[in-house]
């Protein structure tokens, strides 16, 4: 689908569908959707009011033009209320003429830079914030369809978006708003992509190839892939032990950007990366497995940043962790009540093979830790069922032992319309982590547990400032609220980290 950006009238735009809008409450529609009904005659007002249409976000009034206009259809799409609208809004909207024009079966759609004009909105950040909702919300994972569907699928799929603005002084500000929403919702369709794949080609070999595929010349990128036998010398006994059932063998990845000029500060964005989790010895049922090729969608989200940053060109050095693993029950599986060693000399005892996100992370946090040396650290991870109990399959659970931290990452996810809700690190619940046996268990009990997720991986990252994004409900959407989150991988985290990077000062 090709995005552009025009000065002119949009009602000189020959098109399938022409797509405007309207505040919920306005009867009497001004500006291009006010052209559009002084075109018709009129009768988009007597549409409007003979149909009851109310201007609730999302709601639609379709109709054909019959000759009046170059547009073979027109969609008035409501915005919600004036009081609420803002940036998110607009993306909400972006995903909406999506599906609209899908259903009109248009394949060349116009549209208006919607907020820019009596929504008064920033032109930059409503381009950006319409861009990505119309390529968010025209994401499909069509990898796995037989050649001859997925290329008719394509043929009838919206060919051309046209976003017409009358005024030529906001161009310069529309069109760079469009071309910076077209590289984070690349980096995010990427993450989708990668939680989209199978767990049988998604393996971790496959999941570092992609990683090191970003290296490339002028990237300023690099990547440092770690084998069994690394791992085994750094000490890494934890992700080791998780990856000992599987026959396919655990990789670490390292990566850097390095700014074009004297960083800022440095820091480590850390991934969940098991490919597969079947739950170990202790498997999950039916059910709770289907989906279990999402538990790598932390590091899918860090490669999908590392994609997004050589464009992003920010005076930060920035690195990437992941260890790719796959928890799979077999002879040489780990046990229930085994005790490993985490790369920071901790050993921890295994009460439950299917806790082992944070088994994983505990090294590589601990990487990060003693050979990186960050200002900030920030781990993604589809830690807990838990936060999607305690915070549905939309908010992302934050938890930081840093307040500034954290206020800069909910400011971040607000900017970016990704949810995120900030859980206490309760140090009482630290207790239930004691192990008689060893320095910690990796369960902590069923009560609280998506914070006791948390307390866990905070004795591996010393004094670092630091936050865990729990990311189990938002990683994967399989119910659609949201037009611009299609089903499937959602690339969360993508875009709020690269917000929350830019803000770092």
């Amino acid at each position: 689908m090709n995005i552009s950006m025009i000065q002119g009238n949009v009602l000189d735009v020959r098109c399938d569908l022409l797509v405007v809008n309207l505040f919920e409450g306005v009867e009497r529609p001004g500006g291009a959707t006010g052209a559009v009904d002084a075109a018709m005659g009129g009768a988009l007002s007597d549409l409007i009011k003979r149909d009851g249409f109310q201007g609730k976000l999302g709601e639609r009034l379709v109709f054909p033009t019959f000759g009046k206009l170059k547009a073979r259809k027109v969609c008035v799409l409501g915005l919600g209320p004036r009081k609420t609208f803002n940036e998110d809004t607009i993306r909400i909207v972006g995903g909406h003429i999506i599906k609209a024009s899908r259903d009109a079966k248009a394949r060349k759609v116009a549209t208006i830079l919607h907020g820019a004009g009596i929504g008064g909105l920033d032109v930059r950040a409503a381009a950006q914030a319409l861009g990505e909702g119309l390529r968010l919300g025209a994401y499909r994972f069509h990898a796995y369809r037989g050649t001859g569907t997925k290329d008719q699928a394509d043929k009838k799929d919206i060919q051309d978006v046209v976003i017409v603005e009358a005024e030529r002084s906001k161009m310069k500000d529309a069109i760079q708003g469009l071309d910076r929403a077209q590289v984070l919702s690349d980096a995010a369709m990427l993450a989708r992509d990668l939680v989209n794949t199978p767990s049988r080609d998604m393996t971790p070999a496959h999941l570092a190839d992609v990683a090191r595929s970003l290296a490339t010349r002028g990237s300023r990128i690099r990547c440092k892939v770690l084998d069994r036998e690394q791992m085994e010398k750094l000490g890494m006994g934890a992700a080791l032990a998780v990856a000992s059932g599987s026959a396919h063998p655990p990789v670490g990845v390292h990566l850097t950007y390095t700014p074009s000029r004297r960083p800022k500060r440095r820091v480590a964005v850390i991934g969940k990366a098991v490919t597969f989790d079947s739950g170990g010895l202790n498997i999950k049922p039916e059910k709770g497995m289907v989906t279990m090729k999402i538990d790598m969608a932390g590091a899918a989200s860090v490669i999908g940043l590392f994609k997004v940053l050589p464009a992003l060109n920010l005076p930060i050095e920035v690195h990437g962790i992941f260890l790719a693993v796959e928890n799979m029950p077999s002879g040489t599986a780990y046990r229930p009540g085994d005790v490993v060693r985490a790369m920071n000399g901790m050993t921890i005892e295994i009460l439950n093979t299917d806790a082992e996100g944070r088994v994983t992370l505990a090294d590589a946090l601990s990487y990060a830790t003693k050979k990186i040396k960050p200002d900030i650290m920030v781990d993604l991870a589809t830690l807990t069922g838990a936060a999607v109990v305690a915070l549905g399959e939309e908010i992302t659970a934050l938890m930081t032992n840093d307040r500034r931290l954290g206020k800069d990452l909910l400011r971040a996810a607000s900017i970016t319309g990704e949810a995120m809700w900030q859980l206490p690190l309760y140090g009482t619940y630290d207790d239930a982590l004691k192990s008689k046996i060893a320095d910690v268990n990796n369960t902590g009990g069923r009560d609280a547990s998506c914070i006791k997720g948390g307390l866990f991986l905070q004795r591996f990252v010393g004094a670092t400032p630091w936050a865990h994004l729990d990311i189990a409900g938002p990683s994967y959407c399989e119910k659609e609220t949201r037009p611009d989150v299609p089903h499937g991988g959602t690339g969360v985290g993508v875009r709020t980290l690269a917000a929350w990077l830019e803000s770092i000062k």
